[in-house]
C-alpha cells in the first residue's frame, strides 16, 4: 500500500497520451464546426461511413470466380480490405513463424548458456526504424530494383512487386513476423522436455507428439502471436503508403487522409471510432480464447 505513489507517473501517463486522446476523438466524431464557428452535435461522420458512394465489394476475388455482384458503401469497402489483407498477413506470419520459432526453441533447449545467433537475427531488424525497413523494400521490388535486376539477369520475365496486394502483404510480413515468432518461441522454450519424454515412452511418434502435446501447450504463444501481428495489420499506413505508391487505400490511409488532407476531422474520428472498437471485440476475444488456454493443455 505505501508503494502505491510509484503508480502516480504511469496513471499520469495513461490519462495524458491516451484516455485524453481517445476523449479529443470522440468529441471530433460527434461534432461539427459551424460557419459561424459555433459546434453542433451530429451524427454526419457515421453516416458518411454508412452512406455516400456505393462501389463493388471484392472479397478475396469471389466476384470475379463467380460473377458476384454486391454494391457496399465506399468506407465498409475499404474497411473489408483492409481486414482481407490483415488476416492474409497474420496467416502468412503464421505460416513462417511457427516452424522458426519452432526451430530456434530446438535449438535453445540443446544448448548450454549463450545466445543463439538466429535468434538475433530476428531481433536484430527490430531495432531498426520499420521506415527504413519497408523502405529497403522499395530498392529491392521497383521496376528497377535490385530483384527485377537478378530476374532479367538469369532470363526470367521481370515482375510487378510494388503496388499491390503482393508487396504489401510482404511488407506486412517482414515488418510483422518477429511479433509472432518471439511470443511462440517464449512459450515452447519453456515446455518441459520431460513431458514429451512422457509421449514418447507411452508410444507417441513424432507426428503425434508435436499435434498432442507440443502444438496444445504452444497456443498461448500463438494467440497472443496473432494478437500482436493483426492489430498493426488492420491499422497501418506507414506500409500502404510506401509500398502501395500513396494509391493503395486502407482504412489507415483514409483516416491519415481525411485528419491530414481533407481536414473532414469529423469523418476521420468516426472512422477512428468504428475501428477502435472492432480492434478492442477482437482483442477481447482472442484474450479470452488465450486465458481459455493459458498454460496450454496435452490432447489425450
Amino acid at each position: 500500500m505505501k508503494l502505491r505513489w510509484m503508480a502516480y507517473p504511469y496513471v499520469l501517463w495513461t490519462v495524458v497520451f491516451t484516455i485524453a486522446p481517445l476523449l479529443l476523438v470522440a468529441w471530433f466524431a460527434f461534432t461539427t464546426m459551424q460557419p459561424d464557428g459555433s459546434t453542433v452535435f451530429t451524427f454526419s461522420g457515421f453516416e458518411k461511413i454508412v452512406g455516400g458512394d456505393r462501389v463493388p465489394l471484392d472479397l478475396l476475388g469471389l466476384q470475379k470466380i463467380f460473377g458476384i455482384t454486391l454494391d457496399v458503401p465506399l468506407y465498409l469497402n475499404i474497411f473489408v480490405k483492409s481486414l482481407q489483407i490483415a488476416l492474409l498477413s497474420t496467416l502468412a506470419c503464421l505460416a513462417f513463424g511457427y516452424p522458426a520459432a519452432y526451430l530456434l526453441a530446438r535449438r535453445t533447449a540443446n544448448r548450454r548458456g549463450g545466445t543463439d545467433l538466429l535468434l538475433l537475427l530476428f531481433v536484430i531488424p527490430m531495432w531498426m526504424n520499420a521506415l527504413l525497413r519497408t523502405y529497403a523494400w522499395l530498392a529491392l521490388l521497383e521496376p528497377n530494383g535490385i530483384v527485377n535486376t537478378v530476374l532479367s539477369a538469369v532470363g526470367l520475365p521481370r515482375g510487378q512487386f510494388l503496388y499491390n496486394d503482393f508487396g504489401i502483404g510482404l511488407g506486412m510480413v517482414y515488418n510483422y513476423l518477429p511479433f509472432m515468432v518471439l511470443p511462440i518461441y517464449s512459450v515452447l522454450v519453456k515446455v518441459d522436455r520431460s513431458v514429451i519424454e512422457a509421449a514418447e515412452d507411452l508410444g507417441a511418434d513424432r507426428r503425434h507428439v508435436f499435434t498432442r502435446v507440443t502444438l496444445p501447450l504452444s497456443m498461448p504463444g500463438v494467440m497472443s502471436g496473432i494478437n500482436m501481428v493483426f492489430m498493426p495489420a488492420m491499422t497501418t499506413f506507414l506500409i500502404p503508403n510506401l509500398l502501395g505508391g500513396g494509391r493503395y487505400m486502407l482504412i489507415g490511409n483514409v483516416i491519415e487522409r481525411q485528419y491530414m488532407i481533407a481536414r473532414d476531422w469529423t469523418t476521420a474520428s468516426a472512422l477512428s471510432i468504428v475501428l477502435l472498437v472492432f480492434v478492442l471485440a477482437s482483442m477481447k476475444f482472442l484474450t479470452r480464447y488465450e486465458k481459455g488456454n493459458e498454460g496450454g493443455g496435452v490432447l489425450l
